[in-house]
């Protein structure tokens, strides 16, 4: 049997120009009830009063949005992120893969300076730098660091940046810790110091600590919560990174840092 088609129904009939537009309307305006509560719980009068909606069009959509998990809706409260946000945010979490998504941002970075970028995370003890990436340099000098190597925490930059957000007393444990482990002495207390004005500046230096005649400028790279989960550096010899460059390579990599960190879902605004 021949199957028919109800002129009057939506059903099968084709979407015309202004229909199209009236979904994404309706779509854009989800999104905005999603962004509004991910600050803070709200009611549907608190919705619609920031997003400049009716109060019954903010309770149609949030309810719609709370049908589909995308919200939760709390009794004399209001609505807030709903199980569905939360699992899609975990996923997406798991599915950047730092290395491949940073690796274009290392390879900028190299053309850049010429010199050789690093990628690298704390390892599984919390008591070193795991190297993850590397991309070699154009300057003829050899850096021989090797993607899977750990270096010590307290004394290269790439792990003074992964550091930078610790207290005062567990950075002092750290370093003892290391000086105890050999890592190349240093002045615990010029060490201190000179952390203190990295954590505010949200950069670090290797002058020389961890390798004779190499230094690096480094920088943290966060997640969506604000942690640092990794970090870059970009290392050459002392004849190539002299304090002046040291300086103005600073926004560079931070820079770099910060576009890695914007992909991971992290945010520089308050």
């Amino acid at each position: 049997m021949a199957s028919t088609t109800n002129p009057s129904s939506g059903e099968n009939a084709p979407e015309t120009a202004s229909s199209a537009g009236g979904g994404a309307q309706t779509l854009l305006r989800g999104l905005d009830v999603i962004e509004a509560v991910a600050d803070q719980t709200l009611t549907a009068t608190e919705l619609a009063e920031r997003l400049g909606l009716t109060k019954s069009t903010a309770h149609r959509l949030a309810s719609a949005l709370v049908d589909r998990g995308f919200l939760a809706n709390t009794p004399r409260s209001g609505y807030r992120l709903g199980p569905r946000i939360l699992a899609l945010g975990h996923r997406a979490s798991e599915q950047a893969d730092i290395i491949q998504l940073a690796r274009p941002h290392l390879e900028s970075l190299g053309t850049l300076t010429e010199d050789t970028v690093h990628l690298g995370i704390m390892d599984a003890d919390h008591t070193a730098a795991l190297y993850l990436d590397k991309i070699t340099g154009r300057r003829r000098i050899n850096i021989s660091s090797r993607v899977g190597e750990r270096h010590p925490l307290t004394c290269t930059g790439l792990g003074k940046a992964l550091i930078l957000d610790e207290s005062e007393d567990w950075l002092a444990q750290r370093f003892a810790l290391d000086q105890a482990a050999g890592a190349p002495h240093a002045d615990a207390a010029l060490w201190q110091e000179r952390m203190r004005g990295y954590a505010q500046g949200g950069y670090a230096f290797d002058l020389e600590e961890n390798e004779d005649r190499i230094r690096c400028v480094s920088a943290p790279i966060r997640n969506a919560s604000g942690k640092i989960v990794a970090a870059i550096s970009v290392s050459s010899a002392a004849q190539y990174m002299d304090d002046d460059r040291m300086a103005g390579l600073r926004s560079d990599v931070r820079a770099t840092a910060h576009a890695i960190s914007h992909e991971l879902g992290w945010s520089d605004q308050p």
